[in-house]
């Protein structure tokens, strides 16, 4: 049996594109495992909180010292690293803000990287823990950043995967739906995207 976790970073409810895309490429991975399990992280009705002081102290303090403040910081950061570990798949729906990720999003990401359990450092450089998972991207833009100049204004794709193979897990494929603002291909952007689903 597998296991498919859907990260959902977009407020838009169903409205958004990214969360559509994202659920075509789920609907895929189902026909490939009828018999697998989906669990949905929406983190737009569960904010991840911006990290502060009592969160990192609860990450650089040894787990057998925690204090009750520890514990209630860290909670987030060890459910989110529980789901991780569960998954053999990742679809993470990431709409492009402003160029580059979302603040939701990047606040998931700030509580799943901790040095120790989702990756180490070594002589030879940081290593990542998490690894032996599919992870899909999701990725929706009001422009076509995939082409030509306009690649070198995508902050979002470039860190996503960066950061996901920072923590191991780097069989990463990106599925785009690019062009939402664009009048000669927003009507067309979510269908060619959900063509181009490769499982």
């Amino acid at each position: 049996m597998s296991n498919i976790l859907q990260i959902i970073s977009s407020p838009r409810g169903g409205a958004s594109n990214s969360i559509k895309l994202s659920e075509a490429i789920i609907d895929r991975l189902k026909l490939n495992y009828p018999s697998a399990t989906l669990h949905i992280k929406d983190l737009t009705k569960a904010p991840f909180p911006h990290l502060e002081e009592v969160h990192l102290n609860a990450f650089f303090t040894d787990v057998e010292k925690h204090t009750g403040e520890h514990r209630e910081a860290i909670k987030h950061s060890n459910s989110a690293i529980e789901e991780l570990n569960w998954a053999d798949f990742v679809v993470i729906g990431a709409p492009m803000y402003n160029f580059g990720v979302s603040s939701t999003l990047k606040a998931w990401f700030d509580h799943i990287t901790r040095a120790g359990i989702t990756f180490k450092y070594t002589d030879k450089g940081p290593i990542g823990l998490l690894s032996g998972k599919k992870v899909f991207l999701a990725v929706t833009t009001g422009g076509i950043y995939s082409l030509g100049e306009e690649i070198k204004k995508d902050f979002l794709t470039p860190y996503l995967k960066f950061m996901l193979t920072f923590i191991g897990m780097n069989d990463i494929t990106v599925c785009r739906a690019e062009g939402f603002a664009l009048s000669e291909t927003r009507d067309t952007a979510l269908e060619k995207a959900i063509g181009s689903i490769k499982i």
